[in-house]
């Protein structure tokens, strides 16, 4: 088994008013394609909520989306360059009109493995197909919209990844 470094990091479950959710789609070499929420790890002496609201301006170019309420935390692993890492993730929510990504925002996706960007529906979160992080997101935001955040938070533990699928060969 490889050794993992630990890293701290924070998410954002961007929220538009018709409910759909700002996922990025992400390319790892130890995980594969993957969509998740706006984040990353945080900077030493970072709170994961100041994190969390850094990450969302460097990842989307909006600064004006404030993280609210706790949604979840988990831990998993993937490769961060050439380190695999273990991380622990605090997740929140935050509300936004559904917009496009702004400003200059190529050398940080490139930096980050993003791909792109696209908000998804209730009803596409739960039908997807392709890895999401956390596995269980559609959940996570379907109790979010019918019962509100949850106090505390749900706890996810650590989850592993799924095996990413090999291409086909010809």
């Amino acid at each position: 088994m490889t050794a993992r470094t630990p890293r701290a990091a924070a998410r954002v479950a961007v929220l538009a008013p018709d409910g759909s959710v700002l996922l990025l789609r992400y390319d790892n070499p130890e995980v594969g394609i993957h969509w998740a929420m706006p984040g990353g790890g945080l900077d030493p002496g970072e709170s994961p909520r100041d994190g969390a609201r850094r990450e969302v301006r460097e990842e989307t170019g909006w600064t004006d989306v404030e993280p609210g309420p706790l949604l979840c935390t988990w831990e998993h692993d993937f490769t961060r360059g050439t380190v695999p890492v273990r991380q622990h993730e605090h997740v929140y929510v935050a509300y936004a009109p559904h917009r496009p990504l702004t400003g200059d925002l190529a050398a940080a996706h490139s930096a980050d493995g993003i791909l792109h960007a696209r908000w998804w529906t209730p009803a596409e979160l739960a039908a997807a197909d392709e890895a999401l992080w956390p596995p269980n997101l559609a959940e996570l935001l379907a109790g979010l919209r019918a019962h509100g955040p949850q106090d505390p938070a749900p706890d996810l533990g650590y989850v592993p990844n799924p095996v990413p699928e090999a291409a086909p060969s010809d």
